[in-house]
């Protein structure tokens, strides 16, 4: 499809909030977080962004701050606490999967609401949270108060990413109402229902996929898009009265941490641009395939692949 004539190449500010946090990976430590995952790669992508999180007063959280000032991203908003440490999260895989072992606490559980955090979100043409770092009280009520300050021409992604224990129906619920967008895989669908209320079974087939998020459009009347990541096999993107499918890109895998988060901010990216659901959905399964293609969740960019990247999606 051509749709480069159709798009807006304007910048746009693009605000990412939550965990910022070390992946302890069996090859070593590596900075990431779905936020500052999806923020980096946004940037990346061409948009102003920004990463609301806090630090640790600690060599992690310098170390944190260290590897994000050479990238595109202005980290300058994130906050330090004098007490709690930098969040780590252990990553073993098995079969190619990532699992995850999240300590606690840490110092994204306590981030405050300031009020240059609020004129961001009051500006910010998108912005995406997510689930996990809604798991103690103060952070849940800073993200859902800044998501809720945003414009109504605001695009509200809702990244659920369910971590046991730290999840419940009262939160998926409360972040549905405030999200114009909901960005889930297809386990967490099933998931998602049962703890609305509307199961669903356990059935992963692109009908069953596409009539849960059907009912989900209908649940939540601001939500205005859903999107269901397969892993390999592509993804599922439904808005009311269309949907289209992809069947994913193949690729060898070095891992997969991050490649959601970049499927997400190629989505946010290309959403601002006006582009079709078959431009977003291929935008997200390339850019997402690239990142489990390399290791780590921020691999660098180069300009000949974002150029190449680019002319494949638009051209």
């Amino acid at each position: 499809m051509s749709s480069r004539s159709k798009m807006s190449n304007e910048p746009h500010l693009i605000v990412g909030i939550g965990e910022l946090l070390w992946d302890i990976l069996p090859d070593g430590p590596r900075l990431g977080g779905a936020p500052a995952n999806f923020s980096v790669m946004a940037a990346r992508l061409g948009n102003h962004t920004a990463i609301l999180s806090r630090i640790g007063r600690d060599e992690l959280g310098r170390e944190a701050m260290n590897q994000l000032d050479p990238m595109p991203v202005d980290a300058s908003h994130i906050e330090i606490d004098p007490i709690h440490e930098t969040g780590k999260v252990t990553v073993r895989f098995e079969d190619g999967e990532p699992h995850y072992t999240i300590h606690e606490p840490a110092a994204w559980d306590f981030m405050e609401l300031t009020g240059t955090w609020v004129q961001l979100a009051e500006r910010a043409n998108a912005i995406c949270f997510g689930s996990l770092a809604q798991r103690c009280r103060e952070s849940r009520q800073t993200i859902q108060t800044l998501v809720a300050q945003t414009k109504a021409s605001c695009i509200r992604i809702f990244d659920v990413n369910l971590r046991t224990p730290f999840y419940s129906g009262e939160i998926v619920q409360e972040s549905l109402e405030l999200a114009t967008m909901v960005k889930l895989n297809e386990t967490e669908l099933p998931l998602v229902m049962n703890l609305l209320g509307m199961p669903m079974g356990e059935a992963v087939s692109t009908d069953a996929l596409r009539i849960g998020a059907e009912k989900l459009l209908d649940e939540f009347p601001t939500l205005e898009m859903v999107a269901v990541t397969r892993g390999g096999h592509g993804s599922l993107l439904v808005r009311r009265k269309e949907w289209n499918e992809h069947p994913g890109l193949p690729i060898e895998v070095v891992d997969t941490v991050g490649a959601g988060d970049a499927f997400t901010a190629a989505l946010a990216h290309y959403m601002l641009k006006g582009a079709s659901l078959a431009t977003l959905n291929e935008a997200g399964n390339l850019w997402g395939s690239w990142v489990a293609s390399q290791s780590g969740a921020m691999p660098a960019l180069a300009e000949d692949v974002l150029k190449a990247a680019t002319a494949a999606i638009e051209g």
